[in-house]
């Protein structure tokens, strides 16, 4: 049986954000996946293709350790609102 050598391909997108600490290893994120970033390769899985990802948050709602994994949309896609207080009046 050959070995498959895999690289993690470099891309400014950090979709996913895993916690090691809470990670179990359970790879149900990656069997999830729609897109098929996510490679089992144990405690946390290995994100190859982050660039793919389509923010859809299914390995996040599938993940059974709360905190373990979460979403991190790209910087030109998040809203920064900022409450607009009324100027007092003179």
């Amino acid at each position: 049986m050959s070995k498959m050598k895999v690289e993690v391909i470099p891309c400014s997108a950090t979709p996913l954000i895993y916690d090691e600490e809470k990670c179990i290893g359970c790879n149900a994120c990656a069997e999830i996946c729609q897109c098929d970033i996510i490679l089992e390769k144990g405690k946390p899985p290995i994100v190859m293709f982050p660039g793919e990802c389509y923010y859809c948050g299914a390995c996040v709602m599938v993940c059974p350790k709360k905190g373990a994994l979460r979403l991190q949309h790209p910087v030109m896609n998040r809203a920064k609102f900022v409450s607009v207080k009324p100027e007092p009046e003179n």
